[in-house]
């Protein structure tokens, strides 16, 4: 066997990670090098430990040509210098670099894949910053990525002259219609491995750029149509340039469409008008208070979208209103600074930077555990040495210090947005820190809380992360943010701190309608300067009274009540709650992070960790829920232009078929050695057919009792069909949202559509539960949907026969559903299914349940 460098990541956030190797493994053409994560901690929190970097440089060394070892910062590198103590190698050399982690990583994984040296991979790793540089930056602006002076073009031809080579150039037209992006790029570097031929390439009445890795392909921006001039100096210097003249001309092995006929250029789409937010609306009847978003009788034209508030957190509460501080102000460009003032500048970005990291560690001390991790990765993008250098590259130049860091701040943010899924989430955490570091370079107000001992209730446009995970519970009565949307930070930690919330509330911010705010978190419904009879009819918030573990309605029907989780962890939070079982298990814990697969037995032994918090007690495993959102840089999925369309969930299988059979193996195994009622699902089933398959899979491993997800209409128009072939379904709201309002559920501007409450998606999920019903089959929810008290009592009205959620959700459910008749949640959810719109739906609900 050929010997290969093997590559280990070693990084405090495990997200990170995965999106910077899912990035390097897209731009390998094929046979990637082995790269190996130890990001996090093991219980999945923000941190570095040397014993799982000691292991993954154990895995990585296998293929015997040496280790090479990136590492973000502070306790990571600690962390790999007392694993190479531990480390079982052998003979193989490991090696820790300096090079930037993220574009490091992407150099050193093409240059490896290419069978290169671990001496010549690192060295690609470690100048993989001086390509970006010289882009950006005039030769004599800086520091190269050596120390030195970046390469001129005469230095370039000064080699060239010495090494007694040729020059050559060729003209190159860009055909891809996605222009030189990932794949491209890796074939470029792929040509050029072990030739001797130094290449530059041009665009149009700019610069030439030297090619020394992936990272100045991808910087160089060159889109379809544009011509580049590629020159070359060494031995090799015209094969390697007709090589890539013909890569160019094949466009890459990618299928060429033109601009003008591919229907997604050269054309301008109107965006939709937005309403006039400062109109009057109807007045409302004398003594009602002021609605934040008056609605339209029937008939009426008004925008869709108007007031379209969104409920993303229970509860009915009112106080006085204190409003965030606006965003920090982009600082202007100026005239650059004279080249003596450029150090003490670009010391201040340290001091500023070092500053704001002190104060969220800080804070992160006193935060809960949720919250402490949001705000020790906002300290370590804060601390981020790649971050602060591309500041200080930007100072060279002639950059005040905080245009600087805003634009460098800003860089590293859009990357991650392109990376798409939830690591685009992670771009509003980037905007933070640098809204933070700026602020304290320029002497504004910095973002954040309010600093008051009175309650109230906090109007923001959007909250960011580390604000959100330090809200008091006992001071804030409710959260209203313009933007957002229900799979936010601000609705997700709103929930876990049981704090009423409404998001996307147009103008709630920036046009307050008054001193205090009524709120109500189940309906989105938001009253300013509520009148004191409202005032009266809401109750003092009081906590639900503890669940005895057994879900019912108030005539007695069992709608048993069970947990969502993720790993033992919220297994054991779940009983100790008092859950009567789980009906979600989220298995794809035990997959992200990762460069390979997890063995059959480390799996087994994940999900008896989970199993074993419920003997004798139903727990529901969902099989591999990968793609989209959650890429595995071992599943094959490929480019996709629309992953949440893509190959994802049960569709892994159909391009590795052996990751579904090994983990039913597992499940199996895991079920035999634990008491608890195994059952298996699987996600996105769109097809009976699929249903089929993965039932015949399923059972002849001796699982008896198999189900799939309900995800996309398709499944819940065919629930009927679904139930000749399987046991059970379960109903994924968030998904079975986004799929049928056509609305990308990560995507805050479309947050009123991606709601549960949309009628068509409660008529879906009404026409399972008959299904269901018909056969005796069951009916579950797992989605988000089963922690509003509300709409909960509406699934179990439309068909659902168990409901599952977050651990601390389940008190209120159980409250609501014993406040109600089971044919009083068949009203509401007939009502529901004949409403108009989410507005009229919950109105209509709440008139029956409450």
């Amino acid at each position: 066997m050929t010997e290969r460098v093997g590559i280990v990541v070693v990084s405090h956030s495990a997200p990170l990670a995965e999106a910077a190797v899912a990035l390097a493994l897209e731009m390998t053409p094929s046979d990637p090098p082995r790269v190996v994560l130890a990001a996090g901690t093991a219980d999945g929190g923000t941190g570095t430990d040397a014993m799982r970097v000691a292991e993954a440089i154990g895995e990585a060394a296998a293929d015997g040509g040496g280790v090479l070892v990136l590492m973000d910062l502070g306790s990571a590198v600690l962390s790999a210098e007392m694993a190479l103590e531990f480390a079982d190698v052998g003979e193989t050399p490991v090696r820790l670099t300096s090079a930037p982690i993220v574009e490091g990583l992407l150099a050193a994984v093409v240059t490896a894949a290419a069978g290169a040296s671990l001496d010549a991979v690192e060295a690609e790793a470690r100048g993989a910053l001086g390509a970006k540089s010289a882009h950006l930056v005039e030769d004599d602006a800086g520091p190269g990525a050596d120390g030195g002076a970046a390469p001129s073009e005469g230095a370039g031809s000064a080699e060239a002259a010495a090494a007694g080579s040729v020059d050559a150039t060729v003209e190159v037209e860009v055909r891809n219609r996605d222009g030189v992006h990932a794949r491209p790029a890796a074939l470029i570097v792929a040509a050029l491995a072990g030739r001797d031929a130094k290449l530059r390439i041009a665009r149009a009445g700019a610069e030439p750029v030297r090619v020394s890795g992936p990272t100045a392909l991808l910087a160089l921006g060159a889109r379809q149509g544009e011509r580049l001039t590629l020159s070359a100096a060494g031995a090799d210097a015209r094969a390697v340039l007709d090589e890539l003249a013909a890569l160019f001309a094949d466009g890459f092995g990618e299928p060429i469409e033109s601009a003008e006929t591919s229907g997604t250029a050269g054309g301008d789409v109107a965006a939709p008008p937005d309403s006039d937010s400062g109109a009057a609306g109807a007045a409302p009847p004398p003594g009602t208070g002021r609605a934040a978003a008056p609605r339209a009788g029937r008939g009426a034209a008004t925008d869709p979208r108007a007031g379209a508030s969104l409920g993303v957190s229970p509860g009915r509460v009112a106080g006085r209103v204190v409003r965030m501080p606006g965003p920090v102000a982009e600082p202007p460009e100026g005239a650059a600074l004279p080249e003596g003032e450029r150090e003490a500048e670009s010391q201040r970005v340290g001091e500023a930077a070092d500053a704001v990291a002190e104060a969220l560690r800080a804070r992160a001390a006193r935060a809960g555990e949720e919250g402490r991790a949001i705000l020790e990765a906002g300290a370590a993008i804060a601390a981020d040495e790649d971050l602060r250098e591309a500041a200080r590259g930007r100072i060279g130049a002639g950059a005040a210090a905080p245009r600087a860091v805003w634009e460098a701040f800003g860089e590293a943010a859009e990357a991650l947005r392109a990376v798409g899924g939830r690591t685009a989430e992670r771009a509003a955490d980037v905007f933070d820190v640098r809204a933070r570091i700026v602020a304290r370079l320029t002497g504004q107000q910095p973002p954040g809380l309010p600093d008051t001992d009175e309650p109230y209730v906090l109007v923001a446009r959007d909250l960011a992360p580390a604000d959100t995970a330090m809200l008091d519970p006992g001071l804030c009565l409710a959260l209203v943010t313009e933007e957002g949307g229900p799979t936010s930070h601000t609705a997700i930690l709103a929930r876990g701190h049981g704090i009423p919330a409404v998001v996307a509330a147009r103008g709630a911010w920036s046009e307050p309608g008054g001193d205090s705010l009524l709120v109500d978190g189940s309906t989105g419904e938001l009253v300013w300067d509520p009148p004191a009879e409202l005032l009266a009819s809401i109750a003092e918030r009081v906590e639900a009274p503890p669940f005895d573990g057994t879900g019912r309605t108030g005539d007695g029907q069992r709608v048993p009540l069970l947990a969502n989780v993720g790993k033992a962890g919220d297994a054991e939070e779940g009983a100790r709650a008092l859950a009567e079982g789980v009906g979600l298990f989220r298995t794809e814990f035990c997959f992200l992070g990762r460069a390979e697969e997890p063995s059959v037995d480390e799996q087994i032994e994940a999900y008896r960790g989970v199993l074993a918090a419920f003997p004798g007690k139903r727990v529901v495993v969902r099989t591999l829920d990968a793609g989209s959102d959650k890429p595995l840089a071992f599943v094959p999925t490929g480019e996709e232009e629309n992953p949440a369309l893509g190959v994802r969930g049960l569709r892994t299988s159909w391009v590795a078929p052996g990751l579904l059979d090994r983990q039913l193996d597992a499940i199996a195994a895991a079920a035999a050695q634990e008491r608890a009622e195994v059952a298996v699902m699987a996600p996105m089933v769109a097809t009976v057919a699929e249903a089929a398959d993965f039932a015949e899979r399923a059972r002849a491993r001796g699982i008896e009792h198999v189900g799939v997800m309900i995800e996309t209409p398709s499944a819940a128009l065919l629930a009927d069909r679904l139930f000749d072939v399987i046991d059970f379904v379960s109903l994924g709201t968030n998904d079975l949202a986004q799929y049928t309002m056509a609305a990308d559920r990560l995507l805050g501007s479309l947050a009123a559509l991606n709601d549960p409450w949309q009628p068509a998606v409660v008529e879906l999920i009404a026409r399972a539960g008959s299904a269901g019903a018909a056969v005796g089959g069951g009916v579950g929810v797992c989605g988000e949907a089963a922690s509003d008290p509300l709409l909960a009592a509406v699934l179990v009205g439309a068909g659902a026969t168990s409901l599952s959620m977050a651990a601390r959700a389940i008190p209120a459910v159980a409250a609501q559903l014993r406040e109600t008749t089971l044919e009083q949640c068949r009203q509401a959810a007939e009502a529901v299914v004949a409403a108009r719109d989410t507005a009229e739906a919950r109105a209509a609900a709440a008139a029956i349940l409450r």
